[in-house]
């Protein structure tokens, strides 16, 4: 049996009287060498390790001394070099012996005033019988207790804060009482017993009622953690939570301790110092010991290491300097990203930055900028200099330092720190955003104004004459006075002289001009002067699309002087009602004549997102002030932009293929439909043609403009957001078709309008087989919709086989040439062309064509090559589209000439231009060949899919053979239809009623109905909504009816009374959600209220509520009529809505159902559903739906106009154009 030894002396038993409730992992030490007693106050004791163990009689904490051993291997308190743990206790063991350092600079924060202490006696955790004797510290803060009075770190400390009681309970004893914990210590009497309890009392008793319940998660110090968790302390293990919190590193047991308060030590940071060890190491080196802590990854241990060494900034700092400082209010933020309270300054740039912008200025060097804290560097900080930085504040010297920032390289507080390190190296080492002085790039004038203004009070000027060139070394030419700096003395300019001192060695700016420094921005500009009078109208803050009459402007006298543009109420006032200065200006744009009241008005933009409007009736005068306000914002390498009489003219932001990750400035001017740039990695202007892009796009997410030309994309961003939206309006504006005439349309690269390249490109591919290409009609309300959407964007119409018919291309094509304002020949040259066919000699005739095409504009040419060379294509496949040479005359004869095409004159001009092709235009034969043979490949690629396909081969690839009914669902009402990927639900319905026979009335709405009977709900499909699809999701129970819309009357009423496209009101809601494909329902009906608008559908719990519950996009919704019985709905009123996104592969499919009380109410609902959903566009305006006739009928009219005989005499051919070019693309729509 293990012998236990008996406690040493100064160990005091009683049996009596212990506390069994309490706990106190104090601390036990390992075994130490012996330490000579002379070093003591050089070096700290060992300890060492005990022997003995009272594993049944002492706590588990505490390990007792053993009297048979020396006394110089007794432990002693925080003094292993790691930490151990011995049942679940914590031990802080010290290393080696630890040099006494010397005393450090800077301040010490003041001690707590020590309110009592003394030595005690304290029991141990669990009701030890034996008392182990501590030292005790009673402070405001803390009731601390140690192993002796020469101990720094102590075992425990209690919060005051936490203490709830302190009570006598016997001899000689007292409780301290915490929340959880009791503490039970023995003075050396009564007296000094009731001595701490009185104190305890005293002190405590003030806080007892406000402290019986600590819920802080926070030391009850009431100090905010900047850094808290888990750490090993070398030689444990397990781990401490630290915390650290000001100026202080707490150390507890475990987070339970933290947050109750009660801790093992706290460590001041004034004496700390930090370093790194290891990957996951780091020291924390007080005079007194060294705590090695190991953290969790590398990562972790770096944000530690920050955080001790803030703390230890926090401990040794002094803000009265700072406080100084911030005095001037703009010194209250950082001069460089803006953050609050910034406690960091370069001395010699008289700027005051936050700590992360410090650490760039480091890197920058102290030749450049010499970093010093506010709170720190005390004596750094002399009078002069604090005033120096009052004097000139963060304001007036971003003014100078800052004065051309471009927004996207501004910095902000959560900038990260590349681009801090960027922001700060361009503005100091660069000056790239510097405010260029008048006098930059002249040294000897420089360094004459500098030795001037040092003699003066004006810092700011001086700060920019040494930023800007001016040596500061340079000499004054007096002998008494040789430099700036005892000029300043003499001069008794104490402040100049401070700021002199600092940069006697500073490196400056840079001044040679580089590609990065883009000195565009900054060069001075020549002098502009003018003067006059012009009209103005108040400034706005968006968009000024409404005419201003003349009654809105007001008379103002207007000057333009040293690059500030300045409006008077008169010629007479000398105050200005307002100043727009050069650098504020982003963009000028001129109004066509007449726009506004005013026949010349202008529009100035500004940098603070302000439209500055000015007009008068002297369009001498307004072009006078156009030239002079824009020269001065234009910088000297963009001059060449002033030669244009452009439309609108400024900087913009763009990227290219080359940089697309930070954008650049460049200068653009919009002249016609070309974009005139100077772009910052060219010193030539470029030509952007807008109409013959290939792309123009705006990406409204992150407003970006795209302009995709071959082998290069632009993308343009504005630097304000008004700016932007001009720019955007004007170039779409500039890029569209802006007439009728061919050079007016969008382009191509090779000058072909974008509609004829794209029609012969659609033909080519999908329709040259087409038996009767370009002699059979379309339907004329597609065609007329294709031509529309030409005209309004063509460069975004993509012709799609299944989406577009060969017929409706091919019409829109030939409507387009006779539409053209002047014709593809021209009118000045189309006699010359008709007369030459009648050139007897073939080779004279060739040689009039090859002239007369010489003459022709250059659109013209190209679109007239274009066209005969796809002609030339078609007629030799004539053998399967029946389309020869003369076919192809007569349809295209009076097309081209736009002539009624009762004279074959103008087919034989065509006739000859295809016959003699390769001879007329020069075609290589070669080039020709392998077009023509590219043709037939894809012609046989067309006849294999076809003859693959399941479809047989007299239809059309795509179409489906679908059974509709006709009102009611019974056999003698089905209809089996041939379905084709373009068909609509107006074309269905009446090629129905066409078989039928069905007149249709005035004001009978018949409609393609979709009916689900598993669901009881039914959907009228639109008039234009594509049928296939639908046929393709429709279930088992579901099938296509043809009957008529008998709501339809009243919905339009309805909607045409609505002001307001929106709706909203209460109405009982019901979820059905598809969970695994079970159907199941989940819930009943509810009153909810709903807000239907253009965008969405928000559901409320109430009409007071302000947050939607739910919310659904109306383009994803599809809404039904009526509700299944089964779900026993309040009334029958109801509608049935699917929401499912179809751009998810697999999309969550939502069911649910609004109840309505009324059936008015209902179809208000279902009309509102329509109206947005489809643009307003619920019915045709003219209640005529157009009929199709797939199949041609026995003869060979179709609507009130022959069809072109595919096969007869020349006579016929020749009169069926007749008919045709009366009346183009022929096939008028039938009507209901």
């Amino acid at each position: 049996m293990r012998r236990v030894p008996q406690p040493p002396p100064e160990i005091r038993s009683d049996f009596g009287d212990s506390s069994d409730d309490s706990e106190d992992p104090d601390q036990a030490y390992p075994k130490s060498q012996s330490v000579n007693m002379a070093d003591r106050d050089v070096f700290l004791p060992v300890p060492g390790w005990g022997k003995g163990r009272y594993s049944s009689l002492c706590s588990d904490d505490e390990l007792l001394d053993d009297d048979n051993e020396p006394i110089s291997n007794r432990r002693s308190s925080w003094q292993d070099y790691g930490l151990s743990t011995v049942q679940e206790s914590v031990y802080l063991p010290v290393t080696g012996r630890v040099l006494a350092p010397p005393p450090r600079d800077g301040p010490s924060p003041e001690p707590c005033p020590v309110l009592k202490m003394g030595w005690l006696d304290k029991n141990p955790p669990q009701g030890s019988l034996y008392y182990q004797r501590r030292w005790v510290k009673l402070d405001v803060d803390y009731l601390r207790y140690f192993d002796n009075d020469k101990e720094v770190y102590s075992k425990r400390i209690i919060p005051t804060a936490a203490i709830t009681g302190v009570t006598n309970v016997g001899e000689q004893k007292f409780e301290v009482v915490t929340t959880n914990r009791t503490f039970l210590f023995r003075a050396e009497s009564d007296f000094e017993r009731n001595e701490w309890v009185s104190v305890l009392q005293n002190f405590t008793r003030g806080r007892q009622e406000g402290s019986r319940e600590i819920t802080s998660s926070v030391p009850p110090s009431s100090l905010t953690p900047e850094q808290q968790g888990y750490l090993e302390l070398r030689g444990l293990r397990s781990k401490l939570y630290t915390v650290v919190s000001g100026d202080k590193v707490f150390l507890y047991k475990n987070m339970e301790d933290y947050r109750l308060g009660i801790g093992i030590t706290s460590i001041d940071m004034n004496v700390g110092n930090v370093k790194d060890t290891d990957r996951r190491s780091f020291d924390l080196t007080t005079p007194y010991r060294i705590f090695s802590f190991l953290a969790d990854s590398e990562q972790h241990k770096d944000q530690w290491v920050e955080a001790m060494r803030e703390a230890i900034g926090e401990a040794l700092s002094n803000s009265e300097v700072a406080n100084q400082i911030w005095a001037e209010p703009s010194n209250g933020c950082c001069a460089d990203c803006g953050a609050a309270k910034p406690e960091w300054a370069a001395i010699n740039l008289c700027v005051v930055v936050c700590k992360r912008c410090a650490g760039e200025h480091r890197g920058l060097g102290p030749s450049i900028s010499k970093v010093r804290s506010l709170k720190m560097d005390r004596r750094v900080w002399t009078e002069e200099l604090i005033q120096v930085f009052l004097l000139l504040g963060n304001e007036r010297l971003n003014r100078f330092w800052a004065a051309n920032v471009p927004p996207s390289e501004a910095l902000s507080p959560t900038s990260c720190s590349e681009d801090r390190r960027r922001f700060v190296s361009s503005k100091y080492r660069q000056g790239k955003y510097r405010k260029y002085h008048p006098l930059y790039g002249n040294q000897e004038e420089l360094n004459n104004a500098l030795c001037i203004n040092v003699q003066c009070s004006d810092v700011l000027e001086t700060l920019c004459l040494v930023f800007c060139g001016a040596d500061v070394n340079c000499s004054t030419g007096q002998a008494d006075c040789p430099s700036p700096l005892s000029l300043a003395l003499a001069h008794h300019q104490k402040l100049q002289a401070e700021f002199l001192s600092h940069n006697l060695n500073t490196e400056l700016p840079r001044s040679e001009v580089t590609g990065v420094m883009e000195p565009q921005h900054y060069s001075p500009q020549h002098p502009v002067t003018h003067n006059g009078f012009l009209f103005k109208t108040a400034s706005v803050a968006r968009p000024i699309t409404e005419r201003k009459a003349r009654e809105e402007f007001s008379r103002r006298w207007c000057t333009l002087n040293d690059g500030n543009f300045s409006y008077y109420e008169s010629d007479k006032t000398s105050t200005a009602n307002g100043t727009l200065k050069s650098t504020e200006i982003v963009c000028l744009s001129v109004n066509t004549p007449e726009r506004h009241g005013y026949d010349h008005t202008f529009e100035l933009y500004s940098d603070s997102e302000r439209i500055y409007l000015f007009g008068t009736d002297d369009p001498d005068s307004h072009k006078e002030w156009v030239k002079s306000i824009t020269k001065t914002f234009i910088p000297s390498n963009a001059e060449g932009l002033l030669r244009l009489a452009f439309e609108r003219i400024g900087r913009l932001r763009y990227k290219d293929g080359l940089n697309l990750q930070s954008p650049r400035v460049g200068w653009f001017a919009l002249v016609g439909s070309s974009l005139h740039a100077y772009l910052d990695d060219s010193e030539e202007e470029e030509e952007i043609h807008l109409r013959k892009l290939q792309e123009l796009s705006i990406q409204q997410e992150n407003e970006v403009l795209v302009l995709v030309e071959r082998g290069r994309t632009l993308y343009i961003e504005g630097e304000r957001k008004l700016d932007f939206q001009g720019w955007c309006v004007s170039m779409q504006r500039a890029a569209g078709s802006a007439g009728d005439s061919l050079s007016q349309q969008q382009l191509t690269e090779t000058d072909i309008p974008v509609i004829v390249d794209r029609c012969i490109d659609y033909i080519t591919q999908c329709g040259l087989t087409s038996e009767g290409i370009y002699r059979k009609s379309g339907v004329n309300s597609r065609v007329a919709a294709l031509c529309e959407a030409f005209r309004r964007d063509a460069r975004s119409v993509r012709l799609k086989e299944g989406e577009h018919q060969v017929d409706d291309v091919s019409n829109t094509l030939k409507r387009f040439f006779r539409e053209s304002g002047e014709g593809l020949f021209t009118i000045q040259a189309a006699s010359a062309w008709l007369s030459t066919p009648v050139i007897p000699e073939e080779s004279r005739k060739i040689s009039q064509y090859q002239l007369l095409l010489s003459q022709l504009p250059r659109v013209n040419k190209a679109t007239l090559r274009a066209l005969v060379n796809h002609l030339y294509c078609v007629q030799r496949f004539a053998e399967l589209n029946q389309m020869n040479l003369h076919n192809l005359a007569i349809v295209f004869g009076p097309t081209l000439f736009q002539s009624d095409g009762k004279d074959y004159t103008a087919g034989l001009v065509v006739e000859e231009l295809i016959e003699h092709y390769t001879d007329v235009f020069e075609v290589d034969e070669q080039q020709l060949k392998r077009q023509l043979d590219e043709i037939t490949a894809i012609i046989k690629v067309r006849e294999k899919l076809n003859l693959n396909s399941s479809v047989p081969a007299s239809g059309s690839a795509g179409d489906f053979i679908c059974t509709v009914y006709l009102e009611e669902k019974k056999e003698t009402a089905e209809q089996h239809i041939k379905i084709p990927g373009s068909m609509t639900a107006a074309e269905l319905t009446c090629e129905i009623l066409d078989r039928r026979k069905i007149q249709v009335r005035e004001k009978d709405y018949w409609s393609c109905w979709e009916v689900s009977q598993k669901e009881e709900t039914e959907r009228p499909l639109h008039h234009l909504e594509r049928v296939l699809p639908i046929i393709h999701s429709l279930g088992t129970d579901s099938h296509l009816l043809v009957k008529k819309h008998l709501a339809m009357e009243a919905i339009r009423i309805y909607l045409a009374s609505k002001v307001d496209v929106s709706k909203h009101g209460m109405v009982k809601f019901r979820e059905e959600r598809s969970i695994l494909g079970l159907g199941l329902n989940t819930g009943s009906f509810h009153d909810r209220y709903f807000i239907l608008n253009t965008v969405s559908l928000r559901m409320y719990k109430e009409v007071r509520s302000n947050r939607p519950e739910r919310e659904w996009q109306v383009k994803n919704l599809r809404v039904y009529l009526g509700i299944k019985k089964k779900l026993r709905p309040p009334t029958c009123w109801g509608l049935t809505v699917i929401n499912g996104s179809e751009k998810q592969e697999k999309p969550e499919r939502q069911q649910w159902y609004l109840c309505c009380d009324t059936q008015t109410e209902m179809r208000e609902w279902f009309s509102t559903f329509l109206t947005i959903q489809y643009d307003g566009n619920v019915w045709p305006a003219d209640a005529v739906q157009t009929r199709v006739t797939r199949a041609l009928p026995a003869d060979t009219r179709h609507g009130n106009v022959a069809l072109i005989p595919l096969r007869g005499s020349e006579n016929e051919m020749r009169n069926s154009v007749a008919a045709f070019t009366a009346d183009p693309l022929g096939g008028k729509d039938h009507q209901l």
